[in-house]
């Protein structure tokens, strides 16, 4: 249990001002260097990867079960007042969407849900998870933060892994881009790993949504957290992610701001630096980068990648699609009618669109080793 006196979030920024002697190498390895220096980082990192991790990449998908949210959020499609389509799986519909997975290969499914407690509330992520459990040997969630004991609940029930990207680590942007609905709370945010922590969770993933913020600030930030937890939650292991903004609903037009655009170069050197001072951390890649990047990438610090995936409620198996709707200040309302092919609106749009058995064909061909199950509950079963 992480005592009460200690947060990340009083910490944070002393952690910042005071760089510890990793930070501080960190903050080096992400400063302007020449592509000799580079060159030199991704060797590093590819050694340091293979060391640790050997030749495997872990593949996983996302689930979403709502697009529901009470947030507005300046950057996301699910933003409260996006005119979008919105439903709410029932739980034998993520359930189909869970068995279409597993028949792709997948044995790890992360569920993700916007944060709306009138639609994902009272147990239903709970009973989503007992009904996956029994086929799915690794599940995560990405839902709206906890207390300490709802985390334990989720544990009881067979979740072990937590995700939650603080989105931007510079609390005046934040303060920005989140005007209304709880996820304003910067620092109920930041300390969400934590709690998580305390209930149990063994597998914890944080990240920054980058393209928000000055890249270098975020990455430095996200290096402190991770120092931090680290140190403070050290039974958990840990992955980060490094998000670039993507189109979505609301903004499929989007451009990235020239001034906080994370480069494919810069990008290289965030993942590199961060496999350098963080040898055991995992690094995921998601399909918002387009399939040269992420093919270029494999050797070099990543160790987790999704694949074919969907960013919309019931996007594998059209479940769902019957009961779009709209929702008005915090209440449904009725579409006229459901058009054929409507279907419930993506939080953005993915970059990577090949299928799970084409991104597996992809690393073997690398000479690497697509991970679909690395955990059954029969290793902690005694004959």
């Amino acid at each position: 249990m992480i005592p009460a006196d200690v947060s990340f979030s009083q910490e944070y920024a002393d952690l910042l001002a005071r760089k510890s002697p990793l930070l501080s190498r960190f903050e080096k390895m992400i400063a302007p260097g020449s592509d000799a220096s580079l060159e030199q980082m991704a060797r590093e990192s590819r050694r340091l990867t293979r060391s640790h991790f050997g030749r495997t990449m872990r593949l996983f998908a996302p689930l979403y079960v709502s697009n529901e949210c009470v947030n507005n959020c300046s950057y996301c499609g699910f933003s409260r007042d996006n005119p979008i389509f919105r439903t709410t799986l029932t739980v034998d519909q993520v359930v189909r969407e869970a068995r279409h997975l597993h028949s792709l290969g997948f044995r790890n499914v992360l569920l993700v849900a916007g944060e709306h407690p009138k639609f994902v509330s009272d147990g239903y992520l709970q009973e989503c998870v007992d009904a996956l459990k029994t086929f799915i040997p690794t599940l995560g969630i990405e839902v709206g933060p906890m207390e300490d004991a709802e985390y334990g609940e989720m544990v009881q029930h067979g979740t072990e892994g937590l995700v939650v990207y603080q989105e931007t680590y510079h609390r005046d942007t934040y303060v920005q881009l989140h005007t209304a609905g709880p996820k304003k709370n910067f620092d109920w945010r930041l300390d969400c790993p934590e709690r998580a922590y305390a209930g149990g969770f063994r597998r914890i993933g944080i990240g920054a949504l980058f393209g928000l913020a000055d890249w270098r600030h975020e990455a430095i930030s996200l290096a402190a957290h991770l120092e931090y937890l680290y140190k403070h939650c050290w039974k958990a292991q840990f992955t980060v992610a490094f998000p670039r903004m993507r189109p979505y609903a609301g903004n499929y037009q989007y451009q990235p701001d020239e001034e906080l655009y994370l480069s494919d170069r810069a990008l290289v050197q965030v993942i590199c630096a961060f496999r350098i001072c963080f040898p055991q951390v995992g690094i995921v890649m998601s399909t918002r980068e387009n399939p040269a990047f992420r093919d270029a990438v494999v050797h070099l610090g990543v160790t987790t990648m999704s694949a074919g995936a969907r960013t919309e409620p019931g996007g594998y198996t059209r479940a769902g699609h019957d009961d779009l709707h709209l929702t008005v200040k915090g209440r449904r309302v009725e579409l006229a009618e459901i058009k054929e092919g409507e279907r419930a609106t993506e939080q953005f749009q993915i970059h990577d669109t090949r299928s799970p058995a084409e991104v597996a064909a992809m690393l073997t061909a690398k000479g690497l080793d697509p991970v679909w199950k690395d955990w059954d509950e029969a290793i902690l079963t005694t004959a």
